[in-house]
């Protein structure tokens, strides 16, 4: 008798094998031998069609990590900023002159200079003791420990100085020094603000006439107040209808100036602090501003507060 065949468990596909009948070698009446269920095997094309499937499903994840990685590194590269080239620059800045006002030089310049710029106030005493107002001037701060510069006919025989610093707090004041060939004096404040801004000072020696500078100051009290001109001279000699002193070696400007900026800074278009307003040309008893101002280069002004020179 013929042994039963074994069938391996792997699916089979296709058409019916005659495998499935077998013939005995008895006659035909003799019942046929019993059969194991039949579990058919894979042709060779389902098993490579299954096997591409598992390729498909391989390749599928790659595709789908170097998607992933693709969208990470456009992600990175959008977010990462050019390096900026000239002709972006220059369009910046052309894009912002045509679109923006931006403020003047002198409006800068008068910006950087107003905190340390100082009211001063002369006081007298009236005949019962109490003081009274005797005149108006100005003032800038060169050290943030409380030094001053003004012009010294601005405290001159005063009983009581004020001062008034840019934040609004205020201070009593005395004269730590004069010089008096200068027109200048040295206050000290009694009372010292804890962000007093003090003044960058700038020597003279570049000057030029025609230089643009910027005068601030308290004109008849009122201020501070600002006015632009330009250096009109250096070197020369002043001496007021009040006076009998002349003084040598100043700066003549335009820029406006009236009783009360006495003291006050002349500044650059930087804001820094060339000479102090000692006086203006006025040969009238008006006394307003003809279009001739006088200031002391800052020289002499820094000496007169014991500063190096420059």
């Amino acid at each position: 008798m013929r042994q039963t065949p074994l069938y391996s468990r792997s699916a089979r596909h296709g058409p019916a094998h005659e495998a499935a009948r077998v013939e005995s070698d008895g006659g035909p009446d003799e019942a046929p031998p019993a059969l194991a269920p039949a579990v058919p095997r894979p042709h060779w094309r389902q098993r490579l069609a299954g096997a591409g499937r598992d390729h498909r499903v391989i390749w599928s994840a790659w595709l789908l990590v170097l998607a992933l990685l693709g969208g990470l590194w456009w992600q990175q590269s959008a977010h990462t900023p050019r390096a900026l080239t000239q002709k972006d620059i220059d369009a910046a800045v052309l894009r912002t002159l045509t679109t923006q006002n931006l403020p003047s030089r002198a409006a800068r310049a008068a910006e950087k200079i107003r905190p340390a710029v100082v009211r001063v106030v002369a006081y007298d005493k009236d005949k019962k003791g109490e003081e009274v107002e005797q005149g108006v001037g100005t003032g800038v701060v060169i050290q943030d420990k409380g030094i001053i510069l003004t012009n010294l006919h601005v405290v001159q025989s005063a009983q009581g100085i004020k001062l008034t610093f840019a934040d609004g707090s205020e201070s009593r004041a005395s004269v730590a020094g004069v010089q008096a060939q200068h027109d200048l004096a040295v206050l000290q404040a009694h009372t010292i603000p804890d962000d007093l801004h003090a003044a960058t000072l700038r020597s003279t020696a570049d000057l030029v006439p025609g230089d643009e500078v910027v005068a601030v100051g308290f004109p008849f009290g009122i201020g501070p107040s600002t006015s632009a001109g330009v250096i009109s001279g250096l070197g020369r000699s002043f001496k007021s209808p009040e006076g009998t002193q002349e003084i040598g070696n100043l700066i003549q400007f335009d820029a406006a100036a009236n009783p009360g900026n006495s003291g006050g800074p002349l500044v650059t278009m930087d804001g820094e602090v060339v000479g102090v307003v000692t006086g203006i040309l006025n040969p009238t008893r008006a006394r307003t501003f003809l279009g001739i101002g006088f200031a002391v280069p800052i020289e002499s002004a820094a000496s007169a507060a014991g500063l190096p020179p420059f």
